[in-house]
């Protein structure tokens, strides 16, 4: 019996399988099946691929674990916020806040940024306080990005819109200045737009919750 269970134990192997996959068929202790196959010699192709395979299981799992996380963390942020709409529904700068971001802020889902951007320096000092009072995000975690023309003296309309952020420049990204085929400034008083930006994406999920909760509010979700 034994020398059968060796025999077939040696050509699994031959063949490429794992000491894990010959032990599924063959009820030996894992020390005796080392000694049986310790001559035996596999391919590099071989090595390879049972060097893959877990490799591929595992990046699946973790990939699987995450993806749950992910869902169950939206999920629980996602319940929070709509039931705080109900107590923030009489706050004339959340409900400002939150109809401009919805007309103008980001909404991509794959990416989960929060990113808001205009031109108008009322518009955009609003929103900076929506960030700050309402979302309470931390000084130091809102980046401002800028989008001029050539024609723009880059440096003044970035001390510009450092003046109506309240940002420092050093948490300014690189502005992006888009050439231009004028000579003159058609607009005087135009200073670029302007995005602020926060990289957090649970921000991103309870603006979305609030979103929701505006809508059964006032019911006015789709059907």
């Amino acid at each position: 019996m034994k020398l059968e269970q060796r025999k077939i134990a040696e050509t699994l192997r031959k063949n490429g399988a794992s000491y894990g996959e010959i032990l599924e068929l063959i009820k030996v202790s894992k020390s005796t099946l080392s000694l049986w196959l310790r001559n035996i010699t596999l391919t590099n192709e071989q090595k390879n691929k049972l060097y893959k395979i877990p490799r591929q299981i595992n990046a699946y799992n973790l990939a699987k674990k995450n993806q749950d996380k992910k869902i169950l963390i939206t999920k629980i942020i996602l319940d929070e916020s709509i039931l705080e709409v109900e107590k923030l529904i009489d706050n004339k700068l959340f409900l400002a806040g939150l109809m401009l971001y919805w007309a103008e802020g980001d909404k991509a889902e794959m990416i989960e940024a929060v990113k808001f951007t205009n031109s108008d320096p009322i518009m955009i000092k609003l929103m900076m306080r929506w960030f700050r009072e309402i979302c309470e995000v931390p000084e130091e975690k809102i980046r401002i990005a800028l989008n001029i023309h050539e024609l723009h003296n880059q440096k003044e309309i970035e001390n510009y819109w450092s003046k109506i952020t309240e940002i420092p420049l050093s948490q300014f990204n690189k502005t992006f200045v888009k050439p231009s085929a004028l000579t003159f400034k058609r607009n005087l008083l135009y200073n670029g737009t302007c995005s602020i930006r926060v990289s957090n994406k649970n921000l991103f999920r309870k603006i979305k919750g609030w979103k929701i909760g505006f809508q059964k509010k006032f019911n006015l979700l789709p059907l």
